[in-house]
């Protein structure tokens, strides 16, 4: 990332920050605030169009969320809770019959 990049992406964060409208001539009067001189107009331009209309706080609060969320259980959950309950029973019974013991052998015998 150029020092033109850095400079209107720190001050697009600092007039967020501060709950500003994000404009090009707000970018660009930040910048020259800060001595930075080799930004060119089409920096600040380019941030202020692709964050028009956006909240930068909500964007920076969900950079790892990725998908949606699982939903959640409906009222059918509880008798979905018993179908589960029976299934680890089945998963018990079929775990006594193919152990190692019944067969006669272990694993280092």
């Amino acid at each position: 990332m150029s020092n033109a990049e850095l400079a209107v992406s720190y001050a697009a964060l600092i007039l967020a920050d501060d709950g500003i409208e994000i404009t090009a001539d707000k970018l660009q009067t930040l910048i020259k605030a800060a001595g930075i001189e080799d930004v060119e107009p089409i920096w600040t331009s380019l941030f202020a169009k692709a964050l028009e209309g956006k909240d930068v706080k909500d964007l920076l609060l969900n950079v790892g969320s990725g998908g949606g969320a699982a939903a959640a259980p409906t009222a059918g959950g509880a008798a979905a809770g018993g179908a589960v309950e029976e299934a680890k029973e089945e998963e018990k019974e079929e775990e006594k019959e193919e152990s190692d013991e019944d067969m006669g052998f272990g694993l280092f015998d």
